[in-house]
């Protein structure tokens, strides 16, 4: 183990893309008022970022953006790629924060984003397998739910989904599994909120879970109220690679808070929201995809291996939500 790795500051495991923000309202092909919280995922040898748009209605919509190294030359689809169906009750107000994992299963990919119904928002699901054509699955759980993501494969014959419901006012990460993906049990929380901690009011899934050899790597956004408002930064989690309801590392400290300019000035300051990420092919590097301040995308680069490293090494009682 290098002494860099075993010595880096958490807040420093993310180096931040020189060109950020990556995408800005000012590069889209129609008028919008912002776009922020991808998707990611890699197709036919490029990035494909499924962006959320909200327009001058201030409804949100979803439009493809490809680039062949990842950060530069984007080439963003002239019209939205998909918009909210009226047809589809539970699409009325948009769609927003989708999350792609190639599901083994199916052989396709599988989106999983936020309807904003009458009733609030919820999780619905969409097929996919060339971005272009989409089937919707529809609503999966009931509101109020958000930042919900499958694994890309299955435990046992079942899928796994993560979620994040609001019961009795309290915001924690859960997990559930389905035979079928319709029907969906085994409800647990997975991440809990930690009281007094940086991430006390909050949690939610960042980008979809990450296979790694020493298990499913999570990276969240926690939020804590301050007097200037919400403050959105980001931590790690590992679960058991065969048992996803056991949580095995968490990071004490955030790895990535909003201190930048296009981070603290927007529609929605002091925000960093990850909802995408691509491991290179190497294995080594990981590049997350975020929404900056609701208002632009940002890129962020860390070492996989210093990331697993950085949760193994700050992980106590307390960090896991063990009382001492």
């Amino acid at each position: 183990m290098s002494a860099l790795m075993s010595s880096k500051r958490p807040d420093r495991l993310f180096r931040r893309y020189s060109g950020n923000p990556i995408l800005t309202r000012s590069l889209w092909p129609y008028p919008v008022n912002a776009v922020f919280n991808p998707g990611a995922t890699e197709f036919q040898g490029e990035t494909v970022l499924l962006v959320r748009v909200e327009d001058l209605r201030g409804f949100s919509h979803l439009t493809v953006a490809k680039s062949k190294d990842g950060k530069t030359n984007w080439r963003i689809s002239p019209h939205p790629t998909l918009k909210p169906e009226i047809s589809v009750g539970e699409e009325r107000y948009g769609l927003e924060d989708p999350r792609i994992v190639w599901l083994e299963e199916t052989k396709k990919y599988a989106v999983t984003y936020v309807s904003f119904s009458s009733g609030g928002p919820l999780v619905s699901l969409m097929m996919s397998d060339d971005f272009e054509n989409f089937h919707r699955k529809g609503a999966l759980l009931p509101p109020e739910d958000k930042d919900a993501s499958l694994f890309p494969r299955s435990f046992k014959g079942r899928f796994a989904l993560i979620h994040r419901p609001i019961i009795r006012g309290e915001a924690h990460i859960w997990i559930c599994f389905s035979p079928d993906l319709r029907h969906w049990g085994d409800h647990q929380v997975l991440v809990p909120t930690r009281a007094g901690w940086w991430d006390c009011h909050r949690v939610g899934l960042g980008p979809s879970p990450i296979e790694t050899p020493e298990g499913w790597l999570l990276i969240y956004h926690g939020v804590r109220r301050a007097a200037s408002g919400s403050i959105y930064r980001v931590g790690l989690a590992l679960l058991d690679l065969d048992e996803p309801r056991k949580v095995i590392f968490r990071s004490d400290q955030w790895i990535l808070g909003p201190t930048e300019a296009y981070e603290q000035t927007g529609d929605v300051p002091g925000v960093v929201f990850p909802t995408g990420a691509i491991v290179d092919p190497d294995g080594n590097q990981l590049r997350l995809y975020y929404g900056a301040a609701d208002t632009v995308v940002g890129l962020a680069t860390a070492d996989l291996g210093e990331l697993i490293h950085s949760i193994k090494r700050s992980t106590g009682r307390q960090a896991l939500g063990a009382e001492e």
